[in-house]
């Protein structure tokens, strides 16, 4: 841990991203890896962010912020364009050389060329746009209507408008299996929607508990599990096959992202008190809870690159901290203005 409190106090430390995966000590004793803060990159105003997005195919990171979308390159550590004007974004995703950014202002999701970030076309959503989630198996585009209580499909090769399904509930993330399944999470119900690609229709749904207010979302396609982090500091892994809990972790407080590395098998939390919290798959049936590895407050919303580990995560610097009056979160943090920043986290190789 003194390392990455090294990498807090000094620019000086910052590099670029570019080692190698995490490689555990043993696969019988996982420990808490280690990552250090390689860059920290200015975003400004406004100040308002939500989700953010990795393109593998061009290696940039795509920061929902309020009114547009930031193209961020973590290698060259600045932002090099963006999508904008945006009435009011909260998800992005990209597929086949495109960028999605949902626009809950006019509940619509805008596609935009990931070369010239050019808008090329609109496709109408559900009520108040939300999460968006990219289906390279099948072209789609699938965006959760959060007030709306609903998820929309698009056709992203015709940029069309294939249907809105009401799910009974307010979603915030989900996951695909690439096999015909969305599986989403549904805040207020607790519960978790698995919807049918091919139907357009829900096939199941499956209680959370202990898990209130499923957020984030990640999965190992190849174990078929989902791993689920909740607004009351949990962390549930489920059989994406039946819906059973096999595990339940403390995890930090604040989470609202969660992601699964496939190269180390480690799912990660996000969490707004300034920690990401990590369990580690040792088998389809095994997990273990690593701990908390902090980072910064504020910081509730990732993205990771499956080559290299990095970690991706946004946050902006606190003026004043206040209590939260919600179980399970974090303090309530007031930002200074114009100070949003994009922070890239590189594990630390083991010895």
């Amino acid at each position: 841990m003194n390392s990455l409190l090294r990498a807090f106090a000094s620019a000086a430390a910052l590099v670029v991203c570019m080692s190698s995966p995490l490689v555990h000590a043993a696969e019988t004793a996982p420990r808490l890896p280690v990552y250090k803060i390689v860059k920290t990159i200015p975003l400004g105003g406004p100040d308002k962010w939500d989700f953010l997005a990795f393109d593998s195919a061009t290696g940039h990171v795509y920061v929902s912020h309020r009114t547009k979308v930031d193209v961020v390159d973590p290698v060259a550590g600045k932002v090099v364009g963006e999508i904008a004007p945006i009435g009011e974004s909260h998800g992005v995703a990209a597929l086949s050389g495109r960028i999605y950014a949902d626009d809950a202002a006019n509940n619509d999701v805008i596609a935009a060329d990931a070369k010239t970030f050019a808008k090329i076309a609109t496709a109408k959503t559900g009520l108040d746009a939300d999460a968006v989630i990219a289906d390279a198996s099948a072209s789609r585009i699938y965006v959760m209507g959060g007030d709306g209580h609903s998820v929309t499909a698009i056709d992203a090769a015709k940029n069309q408008t294939l249907k809105t399904v009401p799910l009974g509930g307010s979603p915030e993330f989900a996951a695909l299996d690439g096999k015909g399944k969305l599986f989403i999470n549904i805040a207020d119900t607790s519960e978790i929607v698995v919807f049918d690609t091919n139907k357009l229709a829900i096939a199941a749904r499956w209680p959370t508990a202990p898990c209130i207010k499923p957020h984030g979302m990640g999965m190992d396609t190849e174990t078929n599990r989902l791993f689920v982090s909740c607004g009351n500091a949990k962390m549930i892994v489920v059989d994406a096959a039946n819906g059973k809990i096999l595990a339940d972790f403390a995890i930090g407080k604040g989470t609202d992202a969660a992601a699964f590395d496939p190269k180390t098998k480690l799912a990660f939390s996000s969490n707004g008190e300034g920690t990401l919290s990590v369990v580690a798959e040792r088998g389809p049936n095994d997990f273990v809870l690593l701990g908390n590895i902090k980072t910064a407050p504020g910081a509730r919303t990732m993205a990771l690159d499956p080559k290299t580990g990095c970690i991706f995560l946004v946050t902006a610097d606190v003026a004043k901290t206040e209590p939260s009056n919600e179980p399970g979160h974090g303090p309530h943090f007031v930002f200074a203005p114009d100070s949003v920043k994009l922070l890239v986290l590189e594990p630390v190789k083991a010895n």
